[in-house]
């Protein structure tokens, strides 16, 4: 017996492709897909647009934040640049004012160093012009002793008045 069992499953073949099955088979397949439209129309698919409606509006929130922050760093950023214009600016000022006080300081220093050089200057111009006056004089007197000396040595007459005038001729040039 166990042997006609086994040969009448061989001859049956596949239960799926047995027509005598097919009305059974199509009945359960109806009710499956009925079930599975179900289940995926009234829990499944609400889930889905719920979440894909989430995260759009995260999305979108997040797009809004981001053009705000980037409106903000956009001001920042030119508050930065007029910070930083403005501190060149005074920056300017101040080495301009620096300059100036150092400029103005060292105009007194030059008018105090010129008003100095040319007091010496003209202590120096004085004390050589007595330098040249007491020279004249000099060679004046030795002009004069020389000239008495030679006259008397070559034997003419040494009278003071005639040689203090040749000389003093001589020395006008």
């Amino acid at each position: 017996m166990a042997t006609e069992t086994v040969g009448e499953e061989i001859e049956a073949g596949m239960p799926q492709l047995d027509f005598s099955t097919f009305p059974n088979q199509i009945f359960w397949l109806v009710v499956a897909l009925f079930a599975i439209y179900y289940i995926l129309s009234r829990i499944a698919l609400p889930r889905i647009g719920s979440v894909l409606a989430e995260r759009q509006g995260t999305i979108t929130n997040d797009i809004a934040a981001a053009e705000e922050l980037k409106l903000r760093a956009v001001g920042a950023e030119k508050a930065y640049d007029k910070a930083l214009a403005d501190a060149r600016a005074e920056a300017n000022k101040i080495v301009a004012a620096a300059k100036a006080d150092i400029q103005a300081d060292l105009d007194v220093a030059i008018e105090k160093a010129d008003a100095e050089i040319a007091a010496k200057s003209a202590e120096s111009e004085k004390a050589i012009n007595e330098i040249r006056a007491g020279a004249m004089e000099s060679i004046e007197a030795v002009a004069k002793d020389t000239a008495e000396a030679i006259v008397s040595a070559l034997g003419g007459s040494s009278e003071k008045a005639a040689i203090d005038s040749a000389v003093q001729n001589r020395l006008k040039g």
